[in-house]
């Protein structure tokens, strides 16, 4: 009978052969494993805690670049209304010009900041001028030893009309119609261009026949959407003390005043008409203003009194030959300072308000500039128009 190595199979009081018997203590072999186990533990948890905080779970790493987003072009409404752009960023402009020099070149004016809807931009943008025709036209064009003047068409077309700023829309609760003249243009150059610039396109500017330049002058004017007249010197009473320049057409002189006067047609082309420079003699004399009216006539113009003098005969006579005329009813700054150039400018308006238009007169001098470019802006809301002479004067016929 084989024995085996359990005591318990044995036979008491016999002694087997028996094998030795094995340490139950663990070996060196276990204990390394179990430190090495320990310590991939701990690193996994460092690299799961610190290193990937998405704990393991998988993913992707992407580059995000941030793109340049053009801004939306901005609609150019007219005034006095404007675009408010909420929130607009400053955006650089091109060609490494400030919004300074955009704003003076294109008459655009950006306001930020407005005080009624904050980060907000408000854009106002001018209006377009009007375009007048274009001048000289060839049609309305008669040569002469001094140099073009104008004529009638052979269509019947008149300087008066084709030259003529085109007359404006009138409101339905327009309470009259407003026209001024500004006078002595084309003398300083920059007055002239403050005028032009400063003032609305529906005042209509005459020019002096001496002027540097008078053709550049008045084409920029009519570029800018004013219609223009041009100025005849004619004689006052304390003259040659009081002397209106070379060519002054003479109460005594209707042997030389029409040559006079064709050298002061020809200075440039593109009038709608003709108004006195001075003249309190000359225009007081039916005998002298007769032959000179005759050639406005004539030749498809409109005339103008400025005004100035209460003795004037050009309304009855441009009546009598049925002329297009008018007569200044004042003179906005016979008195040049503010408070009485607004005096005159509230005048005219009570004169339209009675009668449904009414017209002035004044001189480029900076404080007239100014007073009436700021009394423009609000005439509208007052019930008022503003608009060329062509639109004011008398048709034919009327005085």
């Amino acid at each position: 009978m084989t024995l085996g190595h359990d005591e318990l199979t044995r036979p008491l009081g016999m002694e087997t052969a028996s094998r030795p018997r094995r340490r139950v203590a663990a070996p060196l072999g276990n204990l390394f494993a179990m430190a090495v186990a320990m310590l991939l533990l701990a690193l996994a948890g460092y690299i799961v805690v610190v290193k990937d905080p998405y704990g393991g779970e998988p993913y992707a790493v992407a580059t995000i670049t941030r793109a340049k987003v053009e801004p939306p072009p901005v609609e150019a409404v007219d005034p006095p209304q404007a675009r408010v752009v909420e929130g607009s960023p400053d955006i650089a402009p091109p060609n490494g010009q400030s919004a300074a020099d955009i704003e003076k070149a294109t008459g655009v004016r950006v306001v930020r900041g407005n005080g009624e809807r904050a980060g907000g931009i408000v854009i106002q943008v001018p209006q377009t001028p009007i375009k007048l025709a274009v001048a000289p036209d060839k049609r309305l064009i008669e040569r002469s030893r001094h140099g073009a003047l104008p004529k009638l068409g052979p269509d019947g077309s008149r300087p008066a009309d084709v030259y003529a700023r085109p007359a404006p829309m009138l409101p339905a609760k327009t309470v009259g119609r407003i026209a001024i003249v500004m006078s002595g243009m084309g003398l300083s150059q920059s007055s002239t261009s403050d005028s032009i610039v400063r003032l609305p396109g529906e005042v209509t500017l005459a020019f002096a026949p001496y002027g540097a330049e008078l053709e550049r002058q008045v084409a920029r004017a009519r570029e800018d959407g004013h219609e223009v007249m041009l100025q005849a010197p004619m004689e006052p009473f304390d003259y040659p003390d009081n002397d209106p320049g070379p060519h002054t057409l003479l109460a005594s002189g209707a042997a030389e005043n029409l040559d006079r006067l064709f050298w002061v047609m020809s200075r440039f082309s593109g009038y709608i008409g003709v108004m006195n420079h001075m003249g309190a003699k000359f225009t007081a004399s039916e005998a002298a203003l007769t032959p000179v009216l005759k050639e406005f006539a004539a030749r498809g113009l409109v005339v103008l009194d400025d005004g100035a003098s209460a003795r004037s005969l050009i309304p009855a006579v441009a009546g009598g030959l049925k002329l297009p005329a008018a007569k200044a009813d004042t003179v906005i700054d016979a008195t040049p300072k503010a408070s009485a150039i607004d005096d005159q400018l509230a005048r005219l308006e009570a004169i339209a308000r009675e009668r449904g238009v009414a017209v002035g007169t004044a001189s480029a001098l900076p404080v007239s500039i100014d007073r009436i470019a700021a009394w423009a802006k609000n005439l509208e809301a007052r019930g008022f128009v503003l608009v060329p002479l062509s639109a004011a004067i008398a048709k034919p016929g009327r005085v």
